[in-house]
């Protein structure tokens, strides 16, 4: 039998990212997840300086292995068929590529959390004020961090893939042979991004080193596979790429923030990450405010002082909506104009350096405008 105080289910940034946060706090801390680690992600793998500032991330020790660490500093953006908008930055790496399977190890090896790897979720059993999970691991609190299809998640009434509206995307991150490095022009320091003309999704091509990442993501599943391929045909008759993918496309799902549904927070349960659906709404990036939620998370569990029942917990719920705002907004004027006015406004708007820089690339994915965490407000407050 294995007794501590925070079980953590899932070993990505968001669970090690607490684990760490809460390593000299005294408490009995394991994180459990199905897979060995390191372990290949879908995602396209890129983190903004403000995240590895969040996790004190000392980047020349973070390269040391051998470690991707690709500088970003500039992007192309575009709708697909039209002319790239190019934007570059001068004052430094504004993002940095990483590869998820040596990022979530890092993160994981220095959480300072006993590690509980390669076992399943599979039952969940309330033990006095505690939990008995698989039968073998008592938690006084158990902490649901298994990304969109979490079993924690699922435990506390998530209906997963019924009535959500996730996000789907395919993905391909592998190394390049020599002949496909040579047929590869796109840059290492300049991720291209392709919006689709229905204003649904994107597709990317980032390269990191001898590394190619190329995916695409839309608010709908319907025939994704068909626009994935589509995207390629693109890619190369663009001039992009001198060679076919051959390998097989990863998919993944996730909830954007505004339209998660999720209970996060329950008797001795708490979610983080993307078992509580945080992805920003414009880019479907996850790292951060799933490493943003942990922290959080963090302050709320210190402040508790085991005492876990659902309303010392409540104020995550608070907090989270503080940092990422409101649940379910009223829709914008914007949103509320008919979808071909918006893809005709769209249109014009992406051929803009202004609004390529300003809007799409500052706020949506570098998110520039949000405060660091550190200067954000404390989880108390007076009544």
């Amino acid at each position: 039998m294995t007794d501590v105080d925070i079980l953590i289910v899932g070993g990505g940034p968001a669970g090690s990212s607490l684990a760490w946060a809460l390593h000299d706090s005294g408490l009995r801390i394991a994180v459990m997840d199905k897979r060995e680690f390191p372990r290949d992600k879908v995602c396209a793998g890129w983190v903004t300086p403000a995240v590895m500032n969040a996790l004190a991330i000392d980047l020349d020790d973070y390269r040391q292995g051998g470690r991707t660490l690709q500088p970003i500093s500039g992007f192309r953006v575009s709708q697909l068929g039209q002319q790239q908008v190019e934007t570059h930055y001068r004052d430094g790496p504004v993002s940095y590529g990483i590869r998820r399977r040596e990022f979530d190890e890092y993160l994981l090896q220095r959480s300072g959390a006993q590690l509980i790897l390669g076992s399943a979720f599979k039952s969940m059993a309330r033990d006095g004020d505690g939990w008995l999970i698989n039968g073998d691991i008592r938690a006084s609190l158990v902490i649901g961090a298994g990304g969109h299809f979490c079993p924690v998640a699922r435990r506390i009434g998530a209906k997963l893939g019924s009535s959500e509206q996730a996000v789907t995307a395919q993905e391909i991150e592998f190394e390049m042979t020599a002949e496909q490095k040579a047929g590869c022009h796109a840059e290492r320091e300049v991720p291209e991004l392709f919006f689709t003309p229905d204003l649904k999704g994107y597709g990317w091509i980032f390269r990191k080193g001898d590394y190619l990442n190329v995916g695409l993501g839309r608010e709908d599943n319907h025939r994704l596979s068909e626009h994935v391929q589509a995207f390629c045909d693109f890619l190369r008759e663009s001039g992009r790429l001198d060679f076919d993918i051959t390998d097989k496309f990863q998919g993944h799902a996730y909830l954007l923030y505004p339209h998660a549904l999720r209970q996060v927070v329950d008797e001795g349960v708490l979610l983080i990450g993307d078992a509580a659906g945080l992805a920003y709404p414009q880019s479907g990036e996850g790292i951060r405010p799933a490493i943003e939620s942990a922290l959080l998370a963090a302050r709320v569990i210190r402040e508790a002082a085991g005492d876990y029942a659902r309303e010392k917990l409540q104020p995550y719920q608070r907090i989270l909506e503080e940092r990422f705002g409101e649940r379910q907004p009223a829709p914008s004027l914007l949103e509320r104009l008919p979808q071909g006015v918006k893809q005709r406004l769209a249109s014009k708007l992406m051929q803009t350096h202004w609004f390529t820089r300003k809007v799409v690339i500052d706020r949506w994915f570098l998110q520039s405008h949000q405060l660091p965490l550190q200067q954000f407000m404390p989880v108390s407050r007076n009544p």
